[in-house]
Formats: structure tokens, sequence, C-alpha cells
């Protein structure tokens, strides 16, 4: 943990510890630790190949349980189904961020193939797009947010529900043509292509299933995939939800960053968002520390910071107007503002931008064509 002076709850400075993990976990020399010392590009990513290890046999087991319990097992298929989604719900946040952190920076050094076929094999067991690093390192880390972003929440009025609905109904129906299109623009064949095959065999999957059984198919491959990207698009959502058109967009202009939560702890310090866009390839041990020694620019910057919330409460305080919580949450980093301060700022922050004065003076933000 890590101990700094910051503004927080209140109007007096006080201290505020980190309590978001700062070190990898380790595991002593047993025959995975070996293999991981040889095999990967960096030790403390270890957690990664136990984690794939344990989640792969754990959704194989519960896929055939799945299959057997509503093809044989004397209840309706509706109650193995709930428990299933109930699992696959609980586990699916931290597979999701392990996909994120390998995608940022290299992962298995050898063999190549396994780095290539392991976000594959958790795609089809979790649901997440198969197009997920095209989408976030080709084409999201590239626009930050901005105008040609395919994902961007700047057009969106970001406390409204009906905004977002909006927003995830053309991610999910228009990614799949805009999303090729995009990386074809911009000379990015491979990836181009691979967003498209990685769609359409996800798609396959999905079939696959239902014609197996319509129920094991709609539990196992249909309901993830809605689910999924139902939810990294509410994430999305408060990780971009307060823009500040003021500054130019540096990174710290249209994201937040949120500490001190058991999000963190589950999912690899994913809140410390702010700090990512800043450096997309830092490794998430060192989130923590990378954020007390930036404290004084994020003041300066004005960021948005919030303790002991992740982006899926800010998304849903936004929607029903939980305007004091937020306050009562949020961090302050210069100088002392009352909770109605605070309220003002971030409503001011939720509008929908067409142009950005500090960036582009007078340049509409147009959807690109």
């Amino acid at each position: 943990m890590a101990v700094f002076r910051a503004l927080s709850y209140g109007h007096g400075a006080l201290d505020l510890t980190l309590t978001d993990p700062t070190t990898h976990p380790t595991y002593g020399d047993g025959p995975i630790s070996r293999w991981c010392s040889k095999h990967l590009y960096e030790a403390r990513d270890e957690v990664f190949v136990r984690m794939t290890l344990k989640m792969v046999a754990m959704q194989i087991a519960l896929m055939a349980g799945l299959f057997a319990a509503i093809k044989w097992a004397p209840v309706p298929w509706l109650i193995p189904a709930a428990a299933y989604f109930a699992i696959w719900g609980y586990f699916t946040p931290p597979i999701i961020l392990m996909l994120h952190c390998t995608m940022h920076r290299k992962f298995i050094q050898d063999p190549k193939w396994l780095e290539k076929l392991h976000p594959y094999v958790m795609s089809f067991f979790f649901g997440m797009p198969m197009g997920y690093r095209d989408h976030h390192v080709g084409m999201h880390h590239v626009e930050d947010n901005m105008g040609q972003d395919l994902s961007s929440t700047i057009r969106y009025q970001r406390d409204s529900f009906a905004n977002f609905l909006v927003y995830f109904f053309r991610f999910f129906f228009l990614s799949v043509i805009e999303l090729p299109l995009y990386l074809r623009r911009k000379k990015r064949f491979q990836m181009a292509r691979r967003a498209i095959i990685g769609e359409l065999s996800h798609w396959a999957i999905i079939a696959g299933g239902m014609a197996i059984d319509w129920r094991f198919g709609l539990v196992a491959f249909l309901l993830p995939y809605v689910t999924c990207r139902f939810m990294m698009m509410v994430g999305n959502w408060g990780q971009h939800a307060f823009v500040n058109t003021g500054r130019k967009n540096n990174g710290v202009a249209n994201a937040i960053t949120c500490i001190n939560s058991g999000y963190n702890k589950r999912c690899f310090n994913d809140g410390y968002h702010i700090g990512h866009h800043l450096r997309a390839n830092r490794h998430w041990t060192e989130m923590p520390k990378d954020f007390m020694d930036s404290r004084e620019m994020l003041a300066k910057e004005g960021a948005i910071v919030f303790e002991g919330l992740d982006f899926f409460l800010v998304s849903v305080l936004l929607w029903s107007g939980q305007w004091k919580t937020l306050a009562k949450r949020f961090v302050r980093l210069g100088e002392p503002m009352t909770d109605e301060d605070v309220i003002a700022l971030l409503k001011e922050r939720v509008k929908p931008v067409r142009v950005w004065p500090a960036e582009k003076i007078g340049v509409a933000l147009s959807t690109p064509s």
C-alpha cells in the first residue's frame, strides 16, 4: 500500500491510502512456475497462466454439466441454466481484464502459436468478442474516444440511459461492419481480416451450439455473447463518461480513474484508466505507483477520480441521477470543493460534445463515413 496527501470526502486534507494491489501473486517452485519462467516474457504474468488453466477446466466441466442437465436432469432446464449463467457472470470480468492485459503486452514467448491461440480459447468459453484486440488496440487506443473512435461516448448525453441504449445498439449491430471498414481505411488490413473472420467464427459457434440443442446454445454461447458486449459497453461508458473540452485531449481529459475498489483487486487494477490511456503497456501492478507519481499533473489537468467505485457503478449512478453519491466518492486532488461544486462540475462534463475548442477549434466531431 502507499500513502499520499490528497483532498477527499470533504473539505479538508487527509491521508488517502491506496489499497489496490501493487504486487503480483507468487506460487513457489512448482512445475507450472518453472514452465512460466522459461516460456513467458514476464514471470509476473504467471497469474494469467494459472487463471487460464483453471478457467478452461472449469468451463469444460460446466458446459458438460449444463448439457447433461438440460438433456437428462429431472428438473426444469432453467434451473441449471441459471446456475451456469451465474457462475459464468462471476468469473468473466477478470478473464476479460486478463485478455486486456495480455493484448497490450507480450505474454507467451514460446511457443508463439500458444499466445495467438490463447484469446480465441478464452473467447470460445466466455463469449468475449473475438475481434476484441482489433477493436481495442487497433482502433480505440488510436482514436482515444475522439470523433473517429467507433466506441466514442462524446456525442451522447452520458447521464441518460436512453442515450446509452442508442450507443449500445449501434455498437452491437454495426461494429461488425464499421470496424473492418475503419481498419481498412487505416491500412490495417490484417486486423480488418481478423475482425471479420473472428466475428463470423463466433456466429458459427453460436449456430453450432443452437443446432446441437437450442437451450444449450442459448445459455452457453448466445447469452454470453450478448451479455459480454453489453457489460463491456457499460464499462466503456463509465470510463469515458466525463469529458473536459477545456483541455487538449491528452488521455486525461475524457477518461476517469477509480481507486480503492474490489473491482481493482479482482480485475488487475483496471480502474486506473487514465494511466492506462497515457501508457497502454504499463504493467497492472505499477498502476497505483503511477497514480501517486502523477497526482500533481492529474490535479492540474482536472482529472476525474473516484474512490470505492468501479466503471459499472459510475454508469448506473449516472443513469439513476445519484449525483450526491458520485460527489461523496469524488477524490479532491486539487483545491477544496464542496459537494455542490463537484456535482456542478460532473453535470457539465456529461453533456454531448459537438466541438472540442482546445483540440480543433471550430471543427465538428462528425461521425466518419
